[in-house]
Order: structure tokens, then C-alpha cells, then sequence
């Protein structure tokens, strides 16, 4: 299996192989992230694709330091996307729509407009990477399968060999922690 570094050359000399590499890689770990976002596995195909073309078009001029991370992050955005439109759609609920609802409590999803705002916006960024840092290795992978990969409390209880109650209780209180770094540093909640 290719490096990183030898798939991303391979989209610096806009050869094709890259998205042959790019899929072997990392479909499966893309295609698990959308599906967790929009619980289809035909959706999850069609944002894979879409993330290999969104990729094509990032690469070059961006040349990103792991590329699945930079893959992961398109398609956790298109996933979402999607789910956003089909929820306008009908209204219903998945893990992410509950998931993002959570986090909205400790975040207002703001548009940025003038200097203040992207000001406070990264000293959001300095806080949340402080304060990922400080979490418990445990907290840390739990905040993140449930608010980065959508996970449900249950597949997050089963992953971890946890009770859904604990895994509940754990992001509570991580978000109340989130919450209080976010004040101190002047953030308006």
C-alpha cells in the first residue's frame, strides 16, 4: 500500500492512479463516516465518490499533511451536507442532527462578518485544540466518536465497554468542561 506522501505526488502530477490509491486507502474508513452521518450505505457511496472528486480538484494547490484526515473531513462535510438537505426535506432526526444539537449548547454557529468575529473565532480554535489536549485519553475518544464521526451513544458504549448511562454521563460532563474553557476565555455561550 502506498504512503501519503507518494498518493498525494501522484495528484501533483494529476495521474489518476491517485484516486485508485486514495479508495483502496481509505474508502472504508470514509464510507464508515458517512455512514454513521447518514445511516445509508448507497449515500455513503455517492459522498465517497464525491469526496474522491472534491479531493481531485483540492489537490494541488493544498497539499495536506495526512491525507486521511483531509479526505475524513470532506466527507464528514458532504455527509453532513446531504443529511441537512434530506432533514429540510422531512423533518426527522439521526445521531448527527442529535449530536450537533448537543454541541450547539456549548457553541453558537456563527458566520463571520468582521474582525471580532474571526478574532473570537480563533480563540475558539486555540481553546477547543487546549482543551482536547487536557482530556483524559478515555473523555477524549469518547467526545470524538460521538461530535467528529456521529457515533450513537450505544455504538459508542459498545466500542468503549461501557454503559449507554456512563457514556451519557461522560459527555455531559465533558460538555460542561467545554462550556467553562469557553467562558474563561471570553467566549460568548
Amino acid at each position: 500500500m502506498m504512503r501519503d506522501e507518494q498518493i498525494i505526488e501522484l495528484y501533483f502530477g494529476r495521474d489518476e492512479r491517485a484516486l485508485v490509491e486514495t479508495s483502496d486507502k481509505y474508502g472504508n474508513y470514509c464510507r464508515s463516516i458517512s455512514r454513521s452521518i447518514l445511516n445509508d450505505e448507497e449515500s455513503a457511496k455517492e459522498c465517497f465518490n464525491d469526496t474522491l472528486y472534491h479531493s481531485w480538484n483540492a489537490i494541488p494547490p493544498k497539499r495536506p499533511n495526512s491525507l486521511k484526515t483531509f479526505v475524513g473531513k470532506i466527507i464528514r462535510n458532504l455527509s453532513l451536507n446531504r443529511l441537512e438537505k434530506a432533514l429540510a426535506k422531512k423533518r426527522g432526526g439521526g445521531e448527527a442532527e442529535v449530536a450537533i444539537d448537543e454541541l450547539v449548547q456549548c457553541l453558537e454557529d456563527k458566520t463571520i462578518q468582521n474582525a471580532e468575529q474571526l478574532e473570537e473565532s480563533l480563540v475558539i480554535r486555540e481553546v477547543m485544540d487546549q482543551f482536547m489536549a487536557e482530556l483524559k485519553p478515555q473523555n477524549r475518544r469518547i467526545f470524538v466518536r460521538r461530535y467528529w464521526y456521529c457515533s450513537s451513544v450505544r455504538e459508542i458504549a459498545v466500542a468503549m465497554g461501557m454503559s449507554e448511562s456512563n457514556v451519557e454521563k461522560s459527555l455531559y460532563r465533558v460538555r460542561g468542561q467545554l462550556r467553562k474553557a469557553l467562558e474563561k476565555a471570553g467566549v460568548v455561550v
